[in-house]
């Protein structure tokens, strides 16, 4: 029997917890410090974990409870109120980014015909850029007493939208990918997932619906939370060639809205945060190269991390001034939008799963990480400074 992977799991949760609280310590998101314990433990440093067949997997498993408690964590009808305002801000968001990280790939690297493999690698360039992640925009304007004011509400709203948006195109990507897809093959494939992911959706919520009002806040409920998750993974990539974080994070859409949904929440959360998780993050780590290094690499990264940052800033900002948001306000949410985190790493994953994305660019990824997490909570207290505090 095999038990050398009983060594990786000790090792990589013991180096991931303990660099997770470092990593905390110093105001930084967990993940990072999850992220760099694998560097660390992996090939490019220490070599005492290697990859295999069994941490991928277990890596996947982590994606897919990700992408799943993100679904349920998603407010509907939050989602519904926000009108034309968050949805235009969300749209500018996906797509200014997408076109500086096409732009910039192109810049570098040569600007390749459409439908080559290069133009691919280009195009998902931009979609890591397209992800948000406002955890840490969440907890500065809770800090400031601003997360229920006009211009907070917008931040959250837009970013769960601009998630879904982003999603959908990393859906459209990857099916674009395929020898054997067509822009039409993908566009109708997508189509027909979120419509049969409606229809069943519905019939699914309901279901679950009668089994939370009959046996409230038991372990069944989460348990066929998890069942659902991995089938909607299986089905949107077995029969619709969809990517499975995407079935996962609809599993979780579907969900949202029941009354139990924290509760099977919080059970995902345990596994996730003790096993899958740090497994995960970690496995980037262990993925990661070092040994392409260069200084036109280098040069890459801070070009990834500048047109990031700024493309958020320019596509968001613009569009909440073109609906009424003076140049502060308009200002608020660009910036507010800057943060990545686990979407990003979970696009940059899945990228590298498909051959889309070399494991040398995820050093580009942990960067933008790790600064968009620092930038961003000192100016957005910057530009709150001498508002009044907000009810």
């Amino acid at each position: 029997m095999q038990i050398e992977f009983f060594k990786d799991l000790a090792i990589i949760i013991l180096f991931a917890k303990l660099f997770g609280l470092l990593a905390k310590k110093l105001k930084a998101p967990q993940v990072v410090g999850e992220i760099v314990a694998g560097l660390i433990i992996g090939p490019s440093v220490l070599g005492i974990v290697g990859q295999s067949d069994f941490l991928a997997q277990m890596a996947e498993i982590g994606v897919l409870l990700l992408m799943f408690s993100a679904g349920l964590e998603t407010d509907l009808k939050d989602l519904l109120k926000t009108g034309p305002t968050a949805l235009a801000i969300a749209c500018a968001g996906v797509a200014v980014p997408l076109a500086g990280g096409w732009l910039l790939y192109s810049c570098f690297y040569g600007f390749s015909p459409a439908g080559s493999e290069e133009f691919y690698r280009a195009i998902f360039i931009g979609v890591i850029m397209t992800a948000t992640s406002v955890g840490i925009t969440v907890q500065t304007l809770r800090e400031l007493g601003k997360l229920k004011g006009k211009v907070g509400t917008l931040i959250l709203s837009a970013a769960i939208i601009d998630d879904v948006i982003g999603i959908i195109v990393l859906t459209f990507v990857i099916g674009l990918k395929s020898p054997d897809s067509s822009p039409i093959q993908v566009i109708i494939s997508t189509v027909l997932f979120f419509l049969f992911a409606g229809v069943v959706g519905f019939i699914i919520y309901k279901l679950f619906k009668l089994i939370d009002k009959r046996y409230p806040h038991q372990r069944r409920i989460p348990i066929l939370g998890l069942a659902l998750c991995f089938a909607m993974s299986y089905i949107a990539e077995k029969y619709f060639g969809i990517a499975d974080i995407t079935g996962a994070y609809v599993a979780g859409i579907i969900l949202c809205s029941l009354r139990d949904s924290e509760y099977i929440a919080e059970k995902m959360d345990i596994s996730s945060y003790m096993l899958f998780g740090p497994i995960f993050f970690a496995s980037i780590g262990l993925k990661t190269e070092f040994s392409g290094f260069t200084p036109e690499l280098l040069l890459f990264s801070v070009c990834f991390v500048l047109v990031a940052l700024i493309t958020k800033i320019i596509g968001c900002g613009l569009m909440a001034l073109a609906f009424g948001y003076k140049g502060k306000d308009s200002l608020k949410v660009g910036v507010g939008m800057m943060t990545r985190g686990e979407v990003a790493l979970i696009v940059s994953q899945k990228g590298l799963s498909v051959g889309l994305l070399d494991p040398i660019y995820f050093t580009s990824v942990i960067l933008l990480i790790i600064c968009s997490s620092i930038i961003t909570p000192i100016v957005m207290k910057i530009l709150y400074r001498g508002d009044k505090a907000e009810p």
